[in-house]
């Protein structure tokens, strides 16, 4: 198993950990799912993809009906997805994803972390360059109609870097351009997509002590209990 399956194992314990954060995300990305593609999921991909996601998450369908509902509501605010990059100490590359309604909140937010926790907020390009923005996409194995290895092949015209099995089904990382391929092909072939997410992937981690690690540490906490956050990606090696 590759870097993919490494850096996920890294990652599973934080992913999802606070409830009222999870379904605070999911609420916002129901919210840019409707006003980019409108509330019925049927002729909207994205909004599927979120429902998937707040199932998975264990979200109750009434949350999912009221959050799709307010968010047909000229009056409620869509939000802006914003990216922060920056330097923790000891020269770990973070990089920041944000959703916002109100980004002067979020910018002054997220420079106040970095200088709190001696780290140093960049320009735009300054980090990403450092990470591989991928997809992911969980399904079920009881719905896959042929063995691994034989869609593991049917996988390489999407350029998918890696497919494994974990306790909780079948896992395909691919790169982030791929996403609306993928998810046609599994919908079209009656794959179950059990869930389905962006993440950016370092192309190179960084080893320290520690009494260095938790000075970073500081700084990711911080970051992620901010709750314009999103996610929180570093070139920290685990």
């Amino acid at each position: 198993m590759g870097r993919a399956f490494e850096f996920r194992k890294a990652r599973k314990m934080k992913r999802w950990s606070a409830m009222a954060k999870t379904f605070t995300r999911i609420g916002k990305d129901i919210v840019m799912a409707v006003k980019d593609g409108g509330p019925n999921p049927e002729t909207n991909s994205r909004l599927r993809a979120v429902i998937q996601n707040a199932k998975a998450a264990n979200m109750p369908k009434d949350n999912v009906a009221r959050a799709i509902k307010k968010a047909t509501d000229k009056d409620t605010a869509n939000y802006k997805e914003t990216l922060f990059e920056g330097y923790a100490p000891h020269g770990i590359a973070v990089v920041v994803e944000t959703a916002t309604d109100n980004n002067n909140r979020t910018v002054a937010n997220i420079r106040a972390a970095f200088n709190k926790c001696d780290g140093n907020l960049g320009t735009s390009g300054s980090v990403v360059f450092m990470f591989d923005h991928v997809c992911n996409f969980r399904i079920s194995e009881e719905s896959l109609k042929m063995d691994l290895e034989e869609f593991e092949l049917e996988m390489i015209e999407f350029e998918v870097e890696e497919v494994f099995k974990d306790e909780d089904g079948i896992l395909i990382y691919a790169p982030f351009e791929q996403n609306g391929s993928i998810q046609k092909y599994l919908e079209d072939n009656n794959i179950e997509i059990l869930s389905s997410e962006f993440e950016r992937i370092p192309t190179t981690t960084t080893k320290l002590t520690e009494e260095q690690q938790a000075d970073v540490e500081k700084l990711l906490e911080k970051l992620e209990e901010d709750d314009d956050v999103n996610n929180v990606y570093h070139s920290l090696e685990m």
